[in-house]
């Protein structure tokens, strides 16, 4: 994968990037801080499967069966996130997936502008 752009790697929310195959490809610098514990930038050629415990994993091997996005919230560490985990194609080939975790406060407005 190439480098990415400098936006991507100071953007204030988490993103790892998996192939096809579920190889962690990339993780940006919030990312990487946010798995240090974890190993960081060196969990970059590893599989993402080998990273996440039961139901996890097997939620996981679904996701990328179906090719179909996840999205959800979590609190961990005191801080809450919402989780989007969207695949990505290339020349119209399922490549992989992007997950993108964001802080969130713990009162979000929400806006019907329908």
């Amino acid at each position: 994968m190439a480098a990415a752009p400098s936006w991507v790697e100071e953007f204030p929310a988490s993103i790892t990037v998996a192939s096809a195959d579920g190889t962690v490809t990339y993780l940006n610098r919030q990312a990487r801080e946010t798995f240090k514990e974890e190993g960081g930038a060196s969990l970059v050629g590893t599989s993402l499967f080998n990273c996440h415990p039961e139901p996890a994993q097997s939620r996981l091997r679904e996701m990328y069966a179906r090719k179909e996005p996840n999205h959800y919230t979590i609190s961990k560490k005191g801080q809450k996130k919402i989780i989007h985990q969207i695949p990505w194609f290339e020349n119209g080939a399922f490549a992989g997936f992007v997950e993108i975790s964001i802080i969130i406060p713990e009162v979000l407005h929400h806006f019907d502008r329908g």
